[in-house]
């Protein structure tokens, strides 16, 4: 079993730390939050007040931070990650963030003598409670065949998208799809409504034929046909409106890096950002439909 330093114990950092500690792994945390920290601990985890303590005892090192600033600061600043950590630790990096940022710190690590991959996730809260995530992987094949018997014990799917880099960019192209499928679902349940057309009715078609989406199958927006999608419990956040708004900004600064045009991401970004104002940012990202109802 490996010695793990988890550094990000919010809301999907502590369940995916806790699955390590049932798997056997010996977890040493890190949180600005005392509560996460608390539950971290009641859980079998062992506290550290610093990133770079964690990191110098480590064989493997996993980080799940808010934004690039906070992983550029933990990994790349004095007493960080990188400088603390002993030659041959693994650095796994399952934030969302972007490319560049990525590709950074990966090269750092490398001049270090670390191996590292960058590993965002998609699955949200529910994903990560029941070890069920998909990692989305970029980095060295070395740097992934050490990395995946950790990443097993928290996901279900496991792939490796390419060089440093690359697992942010199959996580955004990713979320950018999703943003713009739960638009596209939310726009057709609201034009079943003012249609007359009842939304099982509309769901038992469309989730059989070629409307079939998982915005549509696995997250419905509206109460009723999936029993366990947020609609069905006042739009408690699995994945929040910010943290979509958030990917779908990344993927349009990507866009723009790169010289790709991406006309319904941006435009999902846009309704994204006017509902997260519209004071629902804290709610699930699905909830949307609430917001493109009231705009009719």
């Amino acid at each position: 079993m490996a010695r793990i330093g988890f550094i990000g114990l919010g809301n999907m950092g502590l369940p995916m730390a806790v699955n390590l500690i049932k798997a056997g792994h010996q977890v040493e945390g890190a949180d600005l939050n005392p509560a996460a920290v608390e539950k971290f601990k009641a859980a079998g985890g062992a506290p550290v007040d610093m990133p770079a303590v964690a990191a110098a005892r480590a064989d493997v090192v996993i980080t799940m931070l808010p934004a690039g600033k906070q992983v550029r600061d933990i990994y790349l600043g004095p007493n960080g990650i990188i400088e603390s950590a002993n030659p041959g630790t693994l650095l796994i990096d399952s934030s969302t963030i972007d490319v560049d940022t990525a590709r950074a710190v990966a090269q750092a690590a490398e001049k270090k003598g670390l191996l590292m991959i960058d590993a965002p996730v998609s699955g949200g809260t529910g994903g990560a409670t029941n070890a069920t995530l998909t990692f989305m992987c970029g980095g060295s094949v070395q740097a992934f065949t050490r990395a995946q018997p950790i990443l097993e014990k928290m996901g279900k799917t496991i792939v490796h998208a390419g060089g440093a880099g690359n697992g942010q960019a199959a996580k955004i192209c990713n979320n950018m799809i999703l943003g713009i499928s739960m638009i596209a679902v939310s726009e057709a349940f609201v034009l079943a409504e003012k249609l007359g057309l009842d939304h099982q009715k509309l769901f038992d078609i469309s989730s059989r034929s070629s409307g079939q989406c998982w915005s549509m199958t696995t997250y419905c927006p509206v109460p009723g046909p999936v029993p366990a999608s947020p609609a069905n419990h006042d739009y408690q956040p699995g994945f929040t409106a910010a943290m979509m708004l958030k990917d779908l900004k990344l993927s349009q600064d990507a866009a723009r890096a790169s010289g790709a045009q991406t006309t319904l991401g941006a435009t999902a970004a846009k309704i994204y950002s006017d509902y997260a104002d519209s004071g629902e940012a804290g709610r699930d990202f699905s909830g949307v439909i609430q917001f493109i109802r009231a705009q009719h």
